[in-house]
């Protein structure tokens, strides 16, 4: 028996493979339809790292709905902030190099963003943040780091997965995992559960 209602479409507006398995491994089937939100848009408007995070999530799921109106619809991003700069995805291996750099030996902020909307209204959203130390690392080791993580570390803001070779980078982690994949399971069920998505 399925824990999920099949009268409640769900859609995830993310490309992000963890969000989708992060959805998969808790029974929830969503479709995943990613959004073709212009970010910078946002990101030009918009101060602080966990504003911009909810505003694009919302975004996203808001996009997304427009041509899914009786679906709920799931937004999701992530914005990472340390020591006053806020970090996008990296462009190329090399700007992965430089961020981790800058990250090692200091604790980084990640926000993430959440929201569920239904006919291009939201409904609920809500940021959850989670703090990362990054150990002091070596340049020999930061080199066999990146050939080990390979380019798929290119989809993340902070040059790292976490479920993957990415721990062994980190010393101190304050925040559960599911926020840190950038889904936050445990805030988002309940809202599930109160829009009949899951019984």
């Amino acid at each position: 028996m399925s824990l999920q209602a099949e009268t409640v479409p769900l859609v995830l507006a993310s490309k992000s493979a963890i969000r989708a398995k992060v959805l998969r491994d808790a029974g929830l089937q969503a479709q995943i339809i990613p959004s073709e939100l212009d970010e910078g848009i946002l990101k030009a408007r918009i101060s602080g790292p966990g504003k911009l995070a909810q505003a694009l999530a919302e975004e996203k799921a808001r996009t997304v709905s427009a041509e899914h109106p009786g679906a709920l619809v799931i937004g999701a991003d992530q914005v990472m902030a340390c020591e006053g700069r806020q970090f996008d995805k990296p462009a190329n291996m090399e700007e992965a190099r430089e961020n981790l750099k800058f990250l090692a030996g200091k604790q980084h902020v990640l926000y993430s963003g959440i929201a569920l909307v239904r006919g291009g209204e939201r409904l609920w959203a809500e940021t959850v943040s989670a703090k990362l130390r990054v150990r002091p690392m070596t340049d020999a080791y930061l080199d066999a780091y990146l050939e080990a993580a390979g380019a798929a570390i290119l989809s993340s803001v902070g040059c790292y997965r976490l479920e993957d070779v990415g721990i062994q980078l980190f010393e101190e982690i304050e925040g559960d995992h599911l926020t840190i994949y950038g889904l936050p399971l445990l805030q988002l069920l309940p809202q599930l559960r109160k829009y009949g998505a899951v019984l």
